[in-house]
């Protein structure tokens, strides 16, 4: 059997893993405070139903109560928390039945003639327009996106999480996080492109 060599965690999470390990009832408790916030606000970027991101944290929570003996420290236990929220966010969509399409590169990039650089959300004022007068809007664009994408853009750029994190989070290749969220990024470019200029001021007309 390969030894698994454990990766450095955040000294809470370290924290809450000894007194887990060492028979502390409480620390699963205070582990779901620490991150039952965040892990809602996630869920209700990727479900957009307030129920079904509650329901996304429950189960969350579920298989950590199960899994987490045999956590072994091999990745960071937060990201080892967002796996299980992404399975479930997954689960919850196909369970709804989602008829979202995959997105085609060749759809949301520009022509021949245009620039092809797509910005990097994650240095960009997305978080600062989520609370803006732009939230409603962008936040609809993103749940346009179908679920994987959604899923790379949200741990990506919103998350915080780095192209190797996330493709651990969601069993993928780099290379296939990368282009996810090329498309992800030019979508929502393409879609707040549209809303600008729908929402420019007739000449003459006060802002």
């Amino acid at each position: 059997m390969k030894q698994v060599k454990p990766v450095p965690q955040d000294p809470a999470d370290q924290a809450i893993l000894d007194r887990y390990r060492e028979g502390d009832a409480e620390a699963i408790g205070e582990l779901a405070d620490r991150y039952a916030s965040r892990l809602y606000n996630f869920g209700l970027r990727m479900c957009g139903v307030p129920q079904d991101a509650q329901d996304m944290v429950q189960d969350t929570f579920l298989n950590v109560i199960r899994y987490l003996e045999s956590f072994r420290g091999e990745t960071k236990l937060k990201n080892w928390l967002f796996r299980l929220a992404s399975s479930a966010c997954l689960k919850k969509r196909r369970g709804r039945n989602d008829p979202r399409r995959e997105l085609p590169l060749e759809a949301v990039t520009p022509a021949q003639n245009g620039s092809a650089d797509v910005p990097d959300w994650s240095t960009s004022p997305v978080r600062d327009l989520l609370d803006g007068e732009l939230r409603a809007h962008l936040r609809e664009a993103i749940r346009k996106l179908p679920p994987k994408y959604r899923l790379v853009f949200n741990l990506r750029d919103l998350e915080g999480f780095s192209t190797a994190e996330t493709a651990e989070i969601l069993g993928l290749t780099p290379q296939t996080v990368k282009t996810r969220l090329h498309r992800a990024r030019a979508f929502l470019r393409l879609d707040l492109a549209d809303y600008f200029q729908e929402n420019e001021p007739v000449a003459g007309e006060q802002p």
